[in-house]
């Protein structure tokens, strides 16, 4: 990989003078858990705080069980297996998200159905699921084995409904909440459940542009204990604690280092703050472009959002590239959303339910800075190039 390109990558700090689009908020506590873990001997997958990693993020979240892997897809493959997912199956996803939500489905020989966003929240739009679970329930047709919902960009998808749905035609729910640590859903008692944690699995993802980090890694979470022995078996290579080595399933390397949970732990013991800078950020963005012809990120009555990316839509394509170029010669580090699955290689062929919306959220949709650390004057430049954009 060039120097430039390893500038632009996700998570990297960005050419000299540009304002990043999202970077990791690290500090001396995080400094400190690093050298700890390294000073303690246990630098691999195993370790103390691989241990208190899993244990504070269930209790964050209110599961039962919290087990670490090395990647956000690792935990969404693994928890896909756990749902049965195999070959000749079928899992709906969201057609507008990340390629590294279907993979997984991919790798275990299963088909995607790409279901299209709601324009709302720009996530899985519960109509269509509840629409063609019904059709299939009419006709006598096989229901997929899973819905994976996704919470794109931080913003809580319709997830009570879509839960239902599933429940009473039997399939099982995975949420990708790779995206949304920290998001929630908000009662009208204001009874509040966090994201990952209302379907059957959650997967989570700390690559080094999410709100936490661990460098690199990911977590289950099911309030399942069962399934919780399950994923931690499978992903310590299916061995048996035995007397030599004795693997009893084809598993996977797919463990978290205690390094990268010191890591993580830090980070996590952060989150409120790194969540309240996200909100914060947005609220500024939300009263500064307010008069501009833009779509502004989604904010939907019952959900909580984290803001991961703070996005918004201009009013079309030419308009959006425009916009993206401007920003780039105004040393801004913006991003374009991104491309829907039906338009990817790998699953242009894939059954599809909808995509106009998908494909309109595509053409027209960017990503602003939003460290959890971007300086109020850095915000500014943000605004002001944005601004001088419409202006000219």
């Amino acid at each position: 990989m060039s120097v430039g390109a390893e500038r632009n990558a996700p998570g990297a700090p960005g050419p000299a003078g540009t304002i990043p689009l999202a970077t990791p908020n690290l500090g001396e506590a995080e400094r400190r858990a690093v050298l700890a873990a390294l000073d303690s001997g246990f630098v691999s997958s195993v370790g103390p705080e691989v241990t208190l990693f899993e244990q504070e993020f269930a209790g964050l979240g209110g599961s039962r069980n919290a087990v670490s892997v090395a990647s956000g897809t690792a935990a969404l493959h693994v928890a896909l297996r756990l749902a049965g997912v195999g070959p000749g199956h079928e899992v709906f996803v969201s057609d507008f998200t990340f390629i590294g939500s279907a993979n997984p489905v991919a790798y275990l020989g299963a088909e995607v159905v790409l279901v299209d966003s709601e324009p709302g929240s720009w996530n899985m739009d519960a109509d269509l699921v509840e629409a063609e679970l019904d059709r299939r329930a009419r006709a006598g047709e096989p229901m997929p084995r899973a819905i994976e919902l996704v919470h794109v960009l931080g913003q809580p998808a319709d997830g009570h409904r879509i839960v239902e749905i599933a429940r009473r035609h039997n399939v099982v729910v995975v949420e990708d909440a790779a995206e949304s640590l920290g998001a929630e859903w908000v009662d009208a008692e204001g009874r509040t459940t966090s994201t990952g944690t209302l379907g059957d699995l959650g997967a989570f993802s700390f690559n080094g542009n999410k709100i936490v980090t661990s460098g690199g890694g990911g977590m289950i979470v099911t309030d399942d204990d069962d399934l919780a022995r399950r994923a931690k078996h499978l992903t310590t290579q299916a061995k048996v604690p035995a007397v030599g080595y004795l693997h009893d399933d084809v598993g996977y390397n797919y463990r978290l280092t205690n390094l990268a949970a010191a890591l993580g732990l830090a980070q996590l013991r952060r989150l409120d703050e790194f969540v309240a800078a996200k909100r914060g950020i947005a609220a500024r963005y939300d009263a500064a472009l307010a008069d501009l012809p833009l779509t502004l990120a989604p904010k939907v009555p019952g959900t909580v959002s984290t803001y991961w990316l703070y996005s918004i839509l201009a009013e079309d394509q030419p308009t959006r590239d425009g916009l993206l170029d401007h920003l780039a010669r105004h040393g801004v580090g913006a991003r374009a959303l991104w491309r829907p699955l039906h338009l990817q290689p790998p699953f242009s062929h894939a059954r599809t339910l909808g995509g106009q919306v998908a494909t309109s959220l595509f053409d027209r949709g960017l990503s602003l800075p939003c460290s959890t650390d971007l300086s109020d004057d850095d915000h500014d430049r943000v605004v002001a190039a944005v601004r001088s954009y419409f202006a000219g």
